[in-house]
């Protein structure tokens, strides 16, 4: 066999293989590029971390991660607050009480030298780091001063002119400005008039654009969009973002369908409260199980369509919050298996698209949940499906690929 015919063969394993046999062991063999398996810390990462907090040893977490086959990581990088003053200490309030993201009480942190350190640690296990903001909350409001794109950008340069400075750019995946642009709990800084989560809106995509051509001109290598949880069939088609390196989009059957299967749970997204918790023990499960294909299909389908949108407008995506419900903890009565199980057919059939670069495979991939995170081999079955999935051929030449 000649070189040529050599170089016929696409299959990383079937090369090495023919390689062997046909004496070309030393032939440079090209890097199949496969999308990553990605989990959210969020701002669990550092704010979780008293005496027994599940992120106190940070060594230990990300052994676990790495055990359990993943590669990635999407945390909070704090921008507003490493603009302002990086080593501050900062006194934090919660999001929630209820919930296992993040602390559940008022708490005090310190960005810098914890973000470089934190990507250093990373780095060493060949883990990649997406960065993201949930612009948390500190006594003095300081997000507040956000009131133009122009600030968020050069919040967001504050930082990666840290990590640049300790030499970790190249650990670095990408820069998702902003969590679910625009909803309000995230980002009470946007003041114009809002259409829920809906991003599309005029004033929105303004503040994007504006933002995101500061970014390039200062960092034209790295990756950057803004995340949402607002999706309508072909909206990316009809609202063209050539502003985005990619799209980080969020997908839970539970909010498909305009929150079809939430409603019917009784779930009150205003309250964040242990009512939602009552209301998932005792309905969530036994609905999912009285018509699961039902369920399914609105899982899968809409995967699928948010697939050939992307398509269409030639972005990759990148999912770290998802497949099946959206709040969810170990609790009484709250069962992980169901919830396991719609995880797996979402990472399935958006492996099987090829329109994914990164994939997650549930909210609830960290030390914090306990029930879903000591399933290794479920976390290995999904991690190895997702790592040896397809890239689109369409997806060629996107920035984000050099970042794998």
């Amino acid at each position: 066999m000649n070189r040529k015919d050599f170089i016929k063969y696409s299959s990383l394993s079937s090369m090495a293989v023919l390689a062997a046999q046909t004496g070309l062991a030393n032939f440079n063999v090209p890097k199949t590029v496969r999308p990553l398996a990605i989990t959210m810390w969020e701002f669990s990462w550092l704010e979780r971390r008293w005496p027994g907090g599940s992120y106190e040893d940070w060594d230990k977490a990300l052994d676990e991660l790495v055990l359990r086959g993943y590669n990635a990581v999407r945390i909070d990088a704090y921008p507003h607050l490493i603009a302002v003053d990086a080593t501050k200490e900062w006194t934090l309030l919660p999001v929630w009480d209820i919930y296992d993201w993040g602390a559940p009480a008022t708490i005090k942190v310190q960005v810098q030298p914890s973000l470089t350190q934190f990507i250093a640690k990373c780095k060493k296990r060949n883990i990649k780091v997406g960065l993201s903001t949930w612009y948390r909350e500190d006594v003095d409001n300081t997000r507040l001063t956000l009131d133009t794109p122009s600030k968020m950008a050069n919040n967001w340069l504050a930082v990666l002119d840290i990590i640049k400075k300790e030499n970790l750019l190249d650990a670095i995946l990408y820069v998702d400005l902003c969590n679910e642009w625009p909803a309000n709990v995230w980002t009470p800084f946007f003041k114009a008039k809002r259409d829920g989560h809906n991003w599309s809106i005029e004033a929105s995509t303004t503040w994007m654009k504006e933002t995101m051509e500061i970014m390039h001109k200062h960092y034209p290598a790295i990756p950057f969009t803004f995340s949402f949880d607002y999706y309508e069939e072909k909206i990316l088609q009809k609202n063209p973002t050539p502003y985005l390196d990619f799209v980080e989009q969020h997908v839970w059957m539970a909010s498909l369908n305009n929150g079809e299967f939430n409603n019917a749970v009784g779930i009150n997204w205003d309250g964040f409260s242990t009512g939602d918790l009552k209301s998932l023990a005792e309905k969530a499960e036994p609905l999912y199980k009285s018509k699961p294909e039902y369920w399914n299909n609105i899982l899968t389908s809409s995967i699928k369509q948010l697939a050939a949108d992307t398509q269409a407008t030639k972005k990759p995506l990148i999912t770290t919050e998802c497949w099946g419900v959206v709040n969810y903890k170990d609790y009484p009565m709250l069962n992980w298996e169901w919830e396991k199980d719609l995880c797996e057919l979402g990472v399935t059939t958006a492996a099987a698209t090829g329109q994914w670069v990164a994939i997650g495979t549930s909210n609830f991939c960290g030390p914090q949940f306990k029930g879903m995170w000591a399933d290794v081999a479920w976390h290995k079955k999904l991690t190895g499906i997702i790592k040896n999935a397809p890239i689109a051929p369409n997806l060629k030449g996107s920035k984000i690929l050099n970042r794998l």
